[in-house]
């Protein structure tokens, strides 16, 4: 296998500092009066074309994947500089795509979790507002998803078009432009069985021949989705050919500096939605014509190691068209006037998607990768209503319930997740072989510890905060990242140093004496910490009992998934089963999960489960399924 290995390379350098999210109203207002002053700016200003596409790790031909059909691509790449180190900030893609408009991590903003709608500043603007300030033309076509309730101000301040329709072609004769085409020919939802082929039959690719990482069974149904995977792979080249040579025949190719890219990961089973390589590490390539080559990070044909982010596309451009960053953006430029010193470090967030919670954390230098899993007990293979239509993934599910997967299989299926992961890319390029508990790496793993928390503490990671807390927080449309900007609000450190506990041993006392405490995030994460210590958490019975009381519904359903999972606890099962059907979508969506995941422990609410309606889209889902699955197994 070589498409992985060839991205592994050395360590960088070092990381821009940038402003706590506590300064995040001054920090926007200096930069709606900073941005759009031009420094620097290029005598003849590029024209700036952005391709990105769906769900695509580096399995592509210039990326050393001979079993991919990229010839446009490849030949992209030759013209142009390959990043072999690219990564989103989020292995899904609407929290992406807000570091992308914003120029800030999606944890510092309250963006992280898929599909939620928190507030950002109001003086926070899209980085192509300034483009246009500047006098550029900026399209999107036509994917936004910025997961914030600013949405519609982004779009209505970004660009001049936004639609299926959107183009160059619509500027003024000699205008600059700043056009971005989403293709979506290879979203997860393509390699689902009932999606119709993208390619006639002589072009699919063989099944037979399809290469498979260790971390899937060597099965007809995984073969048959990888060979699917690249047939996408293959139609959206076609598609890019498309573009490339509107931009030729409009005679724009001189003057047009290109950046191709993916939003995230691979869209299948531990890839899109885990923080692995395969769900962060993307495919770059930037071409820039000889008239401004200057400004190209290389000579074409060249692969470039640096690390950087997804979210530093932002600043680059600006950079490129000569514009000052603004403040707020915690994203750097890697390209012209205004590119930063390289990064030692990139970091890596995964939090709710869909109705699926999780709280994990990643931290990437060129060699090694860490992973923090704050919810160890629960798998990456957890049940998800729309992965789930992928037959491959309900077959590794059931290959793992019948005990018939291996050790490396297991790293994505297993029931549970190490607290701690640590990887050797080098060595190690698919990420099977945890050395957090090997003597000789453990200066690597405190190292990366550190990097994280301090990161942590410096961007003012929110994703701690359960959503119904960080919504009591905005209410009246205040920006989370505002909201919670002082320790009153959300003591961070205290809550990281509960959440750090969490699959540990011997913390259950500490865990029980937590959920006294006087902050609601807090007792939270001591929750959390019981219903991962398992059987153990008995211990903590008159604590949790009492938490069945507490002002907190985040706190009030941990404590009750606590209590029905280790008994079937009546009492615990009844407030579960009186909470999924209320207005509130946080409180709704959270029991459902909860009573989802107790399986047949739930039985006992069956009929409250099948006459609830809850308004959180997300938990009819997890009631659906969870309804299903007790039916099948006792039908009437």
């Amino acid at each position: 296998m070589q498409r992985q290995a060839n991205h592994a390379s050395n360590r960088g350098t070092s990381r821009r500092e940038f402003l706590a999210a506590g300064l995040a109203a001054a920090a926007a207002a200096a930069g709606a009066r900073q941005a759009g002053g031009q420094s620097d700016k290029p005598a003849d200003r590029p024209n700036i074309l952005w391709i990105s596409i769906e769900d695509t790790s580096p399995w592509l031909g210039f990326c050393g994947e001979k079993y991919a059909v990229t010839p446009n691509l490849d030949a992209l790449a030759k013209r142009g500089v390959s990043y072999t180190h690219a990564f989103a900030t989020a292995p899904v893609c609407s929290p992406c795509r807000s570091a992308i408009i914003t120029g800030r991590y999606a944890t510092s903003l309250g963006t992280q979790r898929l599909r939620s709608r928190f507030p950002i500043p109001d003086g926070f603007r899209g980085y192509p507002h300034y483009l246009r300030q500047a006098g550029y033309y900026c399209t999107n076509n036509v994917k936004t998803d910025y997961n914030t309730s600013a949405e519609p101000r982004l779009i209505r301040e970004s660009w001049d078009q936004c639609s299926a329709k959107a183009h160059w072609r619509g500027r003024k004769a000699g205008q600059p432009f700043f056009a971005i085409f989403n293709l979506t020919v290879t979203h997860q939802s393509q390699a689902f069985e009932r999606a119709k082929p993208h390619l006639p039959p002589n072009e699919r690719h063989d099944p037979a021949t399809a290469p498979l990482p260790p971390y899937y069974p060597d099965t007809p149904t995984a073969r048959a989705t990888m060979a699917r995977v690249h047939d996408c792979i293959t139609a959206m080249d076609k598609q890019v050919a498309q573009i490339l040579d509107q931009l030729r025949q409009d005679g724009l190719e001189d003057d047009t500096i290109v950046f191709f890219w993916a939003d995230h990961g691979q869209g299948i089973p531990r890839g899109k939605r885990t923080l692995w390589d395969t769900g962060l590490l993307v495919p770059m390539i930037v071409h820039v014509p000889p008239k401004y080559r200057r400004l190209a990070p290389g000579a074409p044909g060249s692969a470039c190691d640096r690390l950087v982010y997804l979210m530093d596309l932002a600043p680059t451009v600006l950079s490129l068209a000569g514009l000052d960053v603004p403040a707020h953006m915690q994203a750097q430029a890697f390209l012209g006037p205004k590119a930063g010193a390289q990064r030692e470090y990139v970091f890596g967030a995964r939090d709710r998607v869909d109705e699926v919670f999780e709280v994990s954390r990643s931290v990437r230098d060129k060699r090694f990768l860490y992973i923090r899993n704050y919810m160890p007990h629960l798998s990456w293979n957890q049940p998800e209503d729309f992965s789930d239509n992928l037959g491959l993934r309900r077959e590794i599910t059931r290959l793992a319930g019948e005990g018939k997967l291996n050790a490396a299989q297991l790293t994505y299926a297993g029931a549970t997740k190490p607290v701690e992961c640590l990887y050797d890319t080098q060595a190690d390029p698919w990420q099977i072989d945890n050395l957090a508990d090997k003597g000789e790496h453990q200066a690597t793993l405190e190292r990366m510890r550190k990097a994280l928390h301090e990161w942590q503490v410096r961007t003012r990671d929110l994703g701690f905060l359960p959503e119904w807390q960080a919504q009591k927080l905005s209410e009246g449309g205040q920006a989370m990242c505002e909201a919670a900007a002082s320790d009153e609000a959300y003591p961070l450190e205290r809550v990281l140093d509960v959440a750090d506990r969490v699959g540990k041993t011997g913390q259950v006392a500490e865990f029980s004496r937590r959920l006294g405490d006087a902050d609601t995030t807090v007792r939270y994460w001591a929750a959390v910490g019981l219903r991962a210590a398992g059987k153990l958490a008995a211990a903590a019975e008159p604590a949790l009992r009492k938490a069945l009381s507490d002002p907190s519904s985040p706190v009030r359903i941990e404590a009750a998934g606590v209590l029905a999972s280790l008994s079937g606890d009546k009492e615990a099962l009844d407030l579960l089963a009186g909470m999924i059907g209320q207005s509130d979508p946080h409180a709704a969506l959270h029991a459902a999960r909860t009573l989802q995941l107790l399986g047949e422990k739930a039985r006992g609410v069956l009929a409250a489960m099948q006459q609830a309606k809850p308004a959180n889209e997300y938990a009819q889902w997890s009631l659906k399924n969870a309804v299903t699955a007790l039916t099948a197994r006792h039908p009437k």
